[in-house]
């Protein structure tokens, strides 16, 4: 399982986190997005990435952010690579396809 540190970004307010965590969980074969603590530091306001393939791209899994009203790009290149290189190198199925369409779909570079 990979972990990497990364800003999250309240879409509605433009706050951001710094402290969380997207990754790849080998075993559940999905890209994941780490809880962040409420303004209290005591609930979960998001963790996505919980199920069995639940997010096979970063396209989907930025999709499921935004619908809660958050956002993680620009992700940092190195992390970008990082996380297609582990999926692809983890994955059972082939990757390209999801290489493809996070492409297609304008994932950003920093």
């Amino acid at each position: 399982m990979s972990r990497y540190t990364m800003t999250v970004t309240r879409t509605a307010s433009r706050h951001s986190a710094l402290d969380a965590i997207i990754g790849y969980d080998r075993p559940l074969q999905t890209l994941f997005l780490q809880p962040l603590p409420d303004a209290d530091g005591e609930d979960l306001e998001l963790w996505l990435g919980t199920g069995f393939r639940e997010f096979e791209t970063l396209s989907k899994l930025r999709a499921a952010a935004v619908a809660r009203g958050f956002d993680f790009l620009p992700l940092a290149s190195g992390v970008l690579h990082n996380l297609l290189d582990e999926h692809a190198f983890e994955a059972r199925h082939a990757v390209s396809d999801t290489i493809i369409e996070d492409l297609l779909n304008g994932m950003s570079f920093r």
